[in-house]
């Protein structure tokens, strides 16, 4: 029941993205649907899959995405519905073996408020995880402050820092250390056509060993960094197609480093 009630805020806050704000300024928004294909690297399935922990395989993904920015501040999430065509399969593989194709359910809530009329923000977000075949879920709220940097030059920054607290199936709830990070963006042109890179990237630091474990004879580190590097084409209004960098350090149950590349097909409202 915690995680419908987790899922169902979050829901609520990417549905508020696409709406106006009572006597609130909007200065930007966006909301978007996607098909995404996550192809993790030979090196990246062999360490997760080796006994690293945290077993991959690629999958498909689908994505709903949006944004706004308001004059009190802004708000960003999405939903992500991963191995869909598994939708309806719940059974457990109990033989000992990793359940890599499980449905699952990826979804990111975030809101930065203004302090006062100066670049920094009460920040706050909150990601969930939940695996139907294993009965696994992972939930992550941070909460503190972050920055915003805009410029002339298309390029723009929002780093932010926080406190981390974790509630998982087997680890349990609790301080699980700081996160800090940041989202930034760069739109431009080429050959007449519209293109943007944008990262994010997240750092947990400090993490507590109750957190550490990801059942191998592996530890996690107490540091762990976790991101994407993306180039988007903006076709046309309403097509976007990307490609994406991902990777992962000492995070996603994993005590190594495993990367792979994303490829997006995004049709903007």
């Amino acid at each position: 029941m915690k995680n419908v009630k987790t899922l169902t805020l979050i829901a609520a806050a990417v549905a508020a993205m696409t709406t106006g704000t009572v006597q609130a300024e909007q200065f930007y928004g966006f909301a978007s649907v996607s098909v995404n294909y996550l192809d993790w690297t030979d090196k990246a399935e062999e360490r997760s899959n080796g006994g690293y922990g945290g077993a991959k395989e690629d999958f498909v993904y689908l994505e709903v995405e949006g944004g706004a920015g308001y004059s009190w501040g802004d708000v960003y999430g999405f939903i992500d519905l991963e191995n869909p065509q598994n939708i309806n399969t719940s059974d457990r593989d109990f033989s000992g073996s990793p359940v890599t194709d499980s449905f699952r359910v990826a979804a990111k809530g975030s809101v930065a408020v203004n302090i006062g009329e100066s670049n920094w923000n009460f920040y706050n977000h909150i990601y969930s995880l939940t695996v139907a075949g294993e009965g696994f879920f992972d939930q992550n709220l941070v909460t503190g402050v972050s920055y915003d940097i805009f410029t002339d030059s298309g390029f723009w920054i929002k780093p932010f820092l926080g406190l981390h607290y974790e509630n998982q199936t087997f680890s349990g709830s609790g301080f699980n250390g700081y996160m800090a990070g940041w989202v930034l963006g760069y739109n431009f042109k080429l050959g007449g056509q519209d293109f943007m890179v944008t990262q994010w990237h997240e750092t947990e630091f400090a993490r507590e060993d109750q957190f550490r474990s990801n059942g191998t004879q592996y530890t996690l580190d107490s540091v762990g960094h976790n991101g994407a590097v993306s180039l988007w084409w903006n076709a046309t209004k309403e097509f976007t197609a990307g490609v994406q960098y991902r990777y992962a350090d000492q995070k996603l149950g994993t005590a190594a480093y495993h990367d792979g590349v994303i490829f997006t097909a995004k049709y903007n409202f």
